[in-house]
Formats: C-alpha cells, structure tokens, sequence
C-alpha cells in the first residue's frame, strides 16, 4: 500500500461515522447521506496530500458539508423536488441498558424520537451548528472552519438553535399537558 493510502485509512477513516452522522442530519435521507459521503471520502482522498496539521476530522466534515451543499444546490438547479425520508434518523448513542425497564425504555425512546423531529425540523444553518457542536462534540473553531462562518456566527447560531428547540420542547410538554386534560 502506498503511504497516502495508509495516512489516509488510520487519519481519516475513523471519522467516517461522523461523517455520515453529518451527512444524514443535513440531508434527512439515508441513501442521500450515502451519496454526500462517498463524494466527501473521494474528494478528501484526493485532496488528501494537501492537509496539514492535526486533527483531520474538521477539514472532513467541511468537506462533507460542502458535498451536501453541492448536492442540494445541484437539485434545485434541476427544478427537482428531492424525497426526504421522513423517519428520524437513528440515536447512535442510543440508551442500553443491561436490563432495561420496559416503561423507561419506550419513554426514552419517545423523548429520542421527539428530539430527533425538533432538530430535524430546524432550518439548516442552525441544525448544522447544534449537530456539530452536541453529537460530534467539536469546538466552535472547528465549526467555524467546517462552516466557513466567524466563531461569533458559530456562537450566535447555536444559542439561537438551542433556544429554538427548548422553545419546541417546552411547547409540546405543554401541549401534551393540555391534552391529558
């Protein structure tokens, strides 16, 4: 094996879940976010010779970004309405437990899957952010690479974003108090 083909395997590979994570957050569609990551892991192979520094992780996800972005400017050129599939996407860090309650269990998953449909439904700038700074845990230098925005955007989007699902979560606690009423 060549020595590109190594670096990238044991630098880059390892991010491949989260890669993919980004990839179906943003394009709400399993066979879409398959798509966006082939394109990103060849194109980061590619480009592989020119990174420099640490951490490839960020520098991947920007380029995973910018796939989805091609891909979703690339549908509306067409004038073609994409299909979105409308389940959740799935909770990689899920709740396992070694003898799980039943009631627990399904109200856990009930709270999962209501927080995977607020985030779906919040507008892409903001879904981004909270998806990278929460379940793949980068910091707000990184999104701000990943995203091509000023760490103060990065910042700004997220308290909005976070504030936006707060606000959906309260009002369907409270709607589903109204409704066992």
């Amino acid at each position: 094996m060549d020595d590109k083909r190594v670096r990238f395997e044991t630098q880059a590979l390892p991010h491949l879940d989260a890669a993919y994570n980004l990839a179906r957050w943003l394009a709400r569609s399993p066979a879409d976010a398959d798509d966006i990551v082939q394109d990103a892991m060849m194109r980061a192979f590619r480009a592989f010779d020119d990174v420099k520094g640490g951490d490839v992780k960020p520098w991947l996800l920007a380029i995973v970004r910018n796939c989805f972005l091609s891909a979703a400017r690339r549908t509306q050129e067409r004038k073609v309405i994409p299909l979105v599939d409308e389940t959740e996407p799935e909770n990689d860090a899920g709740y396992v437990d070694e003898k799980p309650n039943p009631e627990i269990s399904a109200m856990r998953a009930d709270q999962s899957r209501k927080l995977n449909s607020l985030i779906s439904g919040l507008p892409q700038e903001f879904r981004e952010v909270v998806i990278l700074r929460e379940m793949e845990e980068l910091s707000y230098r990184d999104i701000a690479q990943i995203t091509a925005t000023p760490i103060g955007t990065v910042m700004s989007r997220l308290a909005r974003g976070r504030a936006m699902l707060r606000e959906r979560w309260n009002r369907d606690i409270e709607g589903g108090r109204h409704a066992m009423r």
